[in-house]
Parts: C-alpha cells; structure tokens; sequence
C-alpha cells in the first residue's frame, strides 16, 4: 500500500519506518526541511534505540523516503496518517489541535480518489469530526473517510511496540476504511495482535484512557512508597505482592520521582480539561495530575534532607537527566524539577546523561554537564540517580566513594541494594525502604 505520514517527529517517523519494514511503500512528511534534510542524510532527530538502522534499510531499499511538500504524496496514497504534536495548550491545560487542523486543510486540497485520513496523533474525543468537516469543508467533492488510530508507543521500546503490539485499536464505522486499516496491519498477523473496531470517539477515549490509567498506577505506588517510609514497610515488596495479582499486574509499579514525558503529563492534563468540559469531572485523574507534580519538587527535598538537612555551598551530582533511559526526550522530566528545586536550595548542581545532555543544556541554567560517569561525582558532596539507565546499575562504588567529597547516594530509582551501598561507605537513600530506607556507612 501507499502511505503518506504527516509528521516525522516521534510518533510519525518509528511508525513511518516500520510501516515501511513491513512492505508498504511510505512518505514521510515535515514541514521542516533541516529535519528532512537531516533524515535524508540518515541523521535521526531523536534518539530510539534501533530506528536509525531501520530507516536507513528502509531508505535503501526504496520503501521509506522524505519530503517537505505533502501534496504529490497524498494524492497518491491509500492512507494518509496525521502524526503531528499535540501539546498542553498554555492557561489550560487542553491539547492544542492547531497542528491537527493545518495538517487536515493541507490534506484536503491533495486528495485523489477514495483515501483514508487517519488520526494518529493523541487527540481529544470529537476531534476527528471537526477533522471530518474540516476537509469536507475545503474539498466538498473528496472521496475519504476520517479514522482513529491511536498509537501505544513507549519511548524506547517504540519500535518493538508497533511491531508486537497489545492491540490494535481503529475508530470507524466505514467499511471501505476499516478494509484498509486491516491491510495496513496486516502483516502482523502472524503475531496475532488484535485489531479492536470501534466508533471514533470511542477509539480517541481509549488511548486517554490508558495513559491516565497507567499514570494513575505510578502515582499510587509512588504514594505508598512514602507510607512505607512512614511506617517501616518495602514499598518494592508491597509492590510485589500485589503487582503477582493477574488482577493488577507487575507493571508500571516501580516506584520513583514521578512520570515525565511527552505523553501522561500532557495526557492527563487534556483528559482532565475534557471531562470538566463535558460536565463529568475525573476527580482522581485530576489528583493524579496534582500528586505527580508535587512529588518532583518533593524530590529535591528529599536529596536535602538527606544531606543533612542543607544543600547550600554544596555540590550535588544526577545521573541521569531524561524522564526514562533508553531516549533523548526531557519532556516534563523530573531531573527538571529536581534541578530547580536544588539550585533554589543553594546547591552547585553537576549533570551526567548518556544521551539527554544537549536536550537538557537549554532547560538546565547554571548545571555543569559531565562527560562521563566518575567525571560528574567527582568532589560532589551527594549522588542522586535520577533515571535508571542500564549504564549506573553497576557502577564502581568504590571508585565513587573515593572521587566524592562526600558520602551520600540517593538513589530514585531503588536500583542498590542499601547494604552494599553502606559497605562501600555511602549513607544510602532510596525510595520507600522503610527503615532501612537510610543506610549508615560502614567505614
């Protein structure tokens, strides 16, 4: 099949690329040319582990190519995919459709022959049918059919996602559009992945719906972890025991500083303002929202208080700056927060990321930025890891302890075991331990 990919941000180029992987012919479109010129060079502009071999193989062998103009493309593809951003709107909170509705106008003057329009961009419900109208409006005589597709991609294992996915979900009531969508994935249907048929608002709910769950999850495991500081208890055995219930599952029960990127924090926001909207407020999304935000700043406090109760004159070490491993994105990021909160504090701050630093250097003011692991703990008074980047799981402890001016290790991601750390001489913080949860060196 033709495909046409408006978009080659995130979403729109891993799911360009591996559209192409499976044998579909596919253009990818940004309006940006440094950005096309860059992908035609076979530079990608984000980090994903995996993506920049498979464009490259899909470029060379004629399946996948770039473009500025959408229009030639268009008119010749079977589907058409909107792949653009949708960030929090400033004031409130909505996403912003600005980008959903230019792509749509453009898309209608290029229409040629019965085409399916498909929202891949997280978009709030109803926003297909002003999509709908919009290109109805701007070409009355066009053939098409307006279809949800939302995507269910995790920044870092997106390319794995879209090929082994959970389910497929389309939104749609035409026929004709459902045919395509089936042949569009139909090569994944060795690996029996489910394609759920639904209404359009229905199917635009439903990835809202995941994420505000999911973000629901982290938050409540976040917030148990500071009872089981509370009250003497493990918040990593809590989760556990109840993450063994089929019920409720292991996943997303790691506890930590708080969700970041470019999907919850946005998500929740913009699901939050439509059900006010719509009269039937999500009171514990909303509380989500709130919790999560509170707890980064708190996270900062929590690195004071670990430092004796002041951070001023002293030098605090991150490892780790992106809001999870395996990606560049600094979206919402909790070293962000983090940050601020330290700098505010009177700490000197010095940053250490295997792939976030130059994302970072603009949102980060006054941070010095390491080249390397033992570089950025050098004379440091604390240690905070901050995202659990499979580089600080087996560190030199050691080796730390001697190029450290102090002895502190918080660690937010629970990744040391406290008694190890305190046999290499570190006073250990982590995250809802209990009583263990500060570990005296032994040295």
């Amino acid at each position: 099949m033709r495909i046409a990919m408006t978009g080659a941000g995130y979403v729109g180029l891993v799911s360009g690329a591996c559209l192409a992987d499976f044998g579909h012919e596919v253009v990818c479109i940004d309006h940006d040319p440094a950005k096309i010129a860059a992908l035609e060079a076979g530079r990608m502009p984000i980090f994903e582990p995996g993506l920049d071999a498979l464009v490259a193989d899909n470029v060379r062998q004629g399946r996948l190519s770039f473009r500025t103009e959408l229009r030639e493309a268009v008119a010749q593809a079977d589907a058409v995919f909107i792949a653009v951003g949708t960030p929090s709107r400033r004031g409130d909170g909505f996403a912003d459709l600005s980008y959903v509705y230019e792509a749509a106008r453009e898309i209608a003057g290029a229409l040629s022959g019965y085409t399916v329009v498909v929202t891949k961009s997280t978009v709030p419900v109803g926003t297909g049918d002003e999509v709908e109208r919009i290109i109805r409006e701007a070409n009355p005589a066009a053939d098409f059919a307006v279809v949800s597709n939302p995507e269910f991609l995790r920044e870092g294992a997106a390319i794995g996602d879209f090929k082994r996915p959970d389910r497929i979900v389309v939104g749609t009531e035409d026929a004709r559009a459902e045919a395509v969508m089936r042949e569009v994935y139909r090569p994944l249907y060795l690996n029996a992945a489910p394609i759920l048929v639904t209404g359009r608002r229905t199917a635009e709910l439903t990835k809202y719906a995941a994420n505000a769950f999911l973000a629901a999850k982290i938050t409540f495991i976040n917030e148990m972890a500071d009872l089981c500081e509370a009250v003497g208890a493990d918040v990593q055995a809590v989760a556990r025991g109840i993450g063994l219930d089929k019920r409720i599952g292991g996943k997303f029960l790691h506890a930590g500083p708080g969700y970041g990127g470019s999907c919850f924090p946005k998500d929740t926001l913009a699901l939050a303002k439509t059900a006010q909207d719509a009269g039937t407020p999500l009171r514990l999304v909303e509380t989500v929202v709130a919790v999560n935000d509170q707890r980064k700043r708190a996270m900062a406090r929590k690195v004071v208080r670990a430092c004796g109760g002041s951070v001023r004159g002293k030098t605090i070490a991150l490892l780790g700056l992106t809001f999870k491993p395996d990606t560049d994105d600094m979206r919402d990021a909790p070293s962000l927060a983090i940050t601020a909160g330290l700098q505010d504090a009177g700490a000197s701050v010095r940053a250490y990321d295997p792939e976030g630093i130059e994302q970072a250097r603009p949102l980060l003011p006054g941070v010095t930025f390491a080249e390397d692991i033992y570089s950025c703990a050098e004379g440091a008074d604390a240690l905070v890891i901050v995202t659990e980047w499979n580089a600080f799981r087996a560190l030199d402890l050691d080796r730390l302890r001697t190029a450290m001016r102090g002895a502190v290790l918080v660690d937010l991601r629970n990744i040391y075991d406290p008694a190890i750390a305190a046999q290499h001489g570190f006073a250990y913080q982590g995250i809802g331990r209990g009583q263990g949860d500060m570990s005296s060196p032994t040295r």
